[in-house]
């Protein structure tokens, strides 16, 4: 049951040193089996198999611990993962010496107990042990254990989904996702890739002013041929950090999917890019909501009318819900302060969701509209444009990180320059 261990053996972990907000690469597809002495780790343990990050694992539950654990594998294969919780600390060492004689190689073990004790913790990596779980433990530490198992140190970072999506048609959700790209590869330096998910309609392609022979659609419709390889082939790179997963934008075919049928490209630009941006359309499908769900960060973009409001709070409270351990979703405030048209301000917004507008972006049709009309981003036509520093903020919450370009230099600059050198 020789796994691998944590890479600092010095010191056993704290379930309550991790922030909520961290980023966990998903598992695969494994099967997972827990043995739990208590109904609180029990229930801990079922609501991170809910988890979306678990969403491939296939996982049961059983009480009774060490002992119903090694009588199990007497007369059964072991799974790919086993969770023991343990009471005491005596009976952990000679209870894994037991299992290990019923336990298939390569199962990986997660033990969950209440010693805090570096011995302990050394020898139960010495006995193969992959993790130790002080309790009492919650749902995203069981996630978090599970997923690490399989995102070794030495690997590559697994990247960071990022869905946009309109609250309504029109509101610009898509022209957002796109310069929230850019300011992410640009300001932040972040390779990413831009897979617009509205084949039939779809504007990355001509915002970027890309015209590639293919894109998405080829992915999606050759699903027993996605590898890295064909991805990367379908890509059409926009910058040095850029590139861009096009729509056919056509009316050739019909888009009709399965819930999972962008699951495998998903899987592959993750393993390739540290940031993905999903263009998702304005549609509630079951592939929409499982790409909504299954994103690691949410933007949601509204304007100021109640309809907007109305569905904002209702894919909000959806997502929120549907992703308890994860970051909430954010929202924008979009085409803010249309002339003569009535608008709800961003405080009735905020007082209906429970949750601030991460920016409120202005009525602007003149750059807006120059913009699309020539295939450009806002900071192409004017980087010290508002809506150019309220995009960076967007990129900036979404990612995790902050700028990491160099601030633009003042009019003093080369005098100070001069003055240092001498």
């Amino acid at each position: 049951m020789i796994s691998y261990a944590r890479q600092n053996p010095e010191a056993p972990p704290d379930a309550t040193s991790h922030p909520v907000d961290d980023h966990i690469a998903p598992a695969p597809r494994v099967s997972v089996q827990a043995f739990c002495e208590t109904v609180e780790t029990a229930a801990a343990v079922q609501s991170g198999g809910e988890d979306r990050r678990l969403g491939k694992a296939h996982l049961k539950i059983q009480m009774g611990g060490m002992a119903a654990a090694i009588e199990a594998y007497r007369t059964a294969p072991t799974p790919n993962v086993i969770i023991l919780e343990t009471e005491g600390r005596s009976d952990i060492l000679a209870g894994l010496d037991q299992l290990a004689t019923v336990c298939d190689a390569g199962t990986r073990v997660v033990v969950i107990g209440r010693v805090n004790d570096v011995t302990l913790y050394r020898e139960l990596v010495r006995r193969g042990v992959s993790d130790y779980v002080i309790s009492p433990v919650n749902a995203l530490d069981v996630v978090r254990s599970i997923c690490g198992l399989f995102s070794a140190p030495e690997a590559k970072a697994v990247g960071r989904i990022i869905a946009i999506v309109g609250a309504k048609g029109g509101v610009g959700a898509s022209t957002i996702a796109h310069n929230v790209a850019w300011a992410i590869a640009r300001d932040l330096a972040l390779d990413s890739v831009v897979a617009d998910l509205d084949l039939a309609f779809g504007t990355a392609g001509l915002d970027y002013n890309q015209d590639p022979p293919q894109g998405i659609a080829d992915a999606v419709f050759s699903p027993d041929r996605i590898d890295t390889a064909f991805i990367d082939r379908l890509l059409s790179k926009c910058t040095d950090h850029l590139s861009l997963l096009a729509a056919p934008a056509t009316l050739e075919r019909v888009y009709d999917f399965g819930a999972d049928a962008f699951d495998s490209i998903f899987d592959t630009l993750r393993s390739t890019m540290p940031c993905i941006v999903l263009d998702v359309p304005h549609q509630w499908s079951g592939w929409t909501k499982r790409a909504l769900v299954g994103a690691d960060d949410i933007l949601i973009v509204a304007a100021p009318d109640l309809a907007n409001l109305r569905n904002t709070k209702n894919i909000y409270d959806l997502l929120k819900a549907s992703r308890p351990n994860d970051r909430t979703p954010l929202y924008c405030l979009n085409q803010v302060g249309v002339p003569k048209r009535p608008e709800i301000n961003a405080s009735e917004f905020a007082k209906a969701i429970e949750s601030q507008p991460v920016v409120t972006i202005p009525f602007d049709p003149q750059i807006f509209g120059s913009a699309a009309n020539n295939g450009q981003m806002i900071a192409e036509i004017s980087a010290s444009h508002r809506t150019t520093e309220m995009f960076l903020q967007i990129a900036q919450r979404l990612t995790g990180r902050g700028e990491t370009k160099k601030p633009r230099g003042s009019f003093l600059s080369p005098l100070i320059e001069k003055l240092r050198a001498k």
